[in-house]
């Protein structure tokens, strides 16, 4: 993964943690629809975070965390790595 592209997963990550709490919707008494806009803040906001969260574990479960693939790197056809089961004891 480009060094770019963890810098963008990390700003989209501080900025929904930054906009969780509507600290602008303190002492706002505005309802929308007969709710308060705060609550529709939150809706609103866990449907973002859903997304957002969804197209991470789909492009960019792991970066960071995972090393770089190198050439020499062995993988199985469809693309996985080998399991290592070989660490003793049966399993049944």
């Amino acid at each position: 993964m480009p060094r770019g592209e963890l810098g963008g997963w990390v700003a989209i990550g501080i900025t929904l943690s930054a906009l969780a709490i509507p600290w602008f919707l303190w002492g706002s008494d505005a309802v929308v629809a007969g709710f308060p806009l705060w609550l529709w803040w939150h809706i609103a906001w866990m449907v973002i975070a859903s997304v957002v969260f969804w197209l991470f574990a789909r492009r960019a479960w792991g970066i960071g965390i995972e090393p770089e693939s190198t050439p020499d790197d062995s993988r199985a056809e469809d693309g996985t790595r080998p399991s290592r089961s070989d660490a003793g004891g049966d399993r049944r």
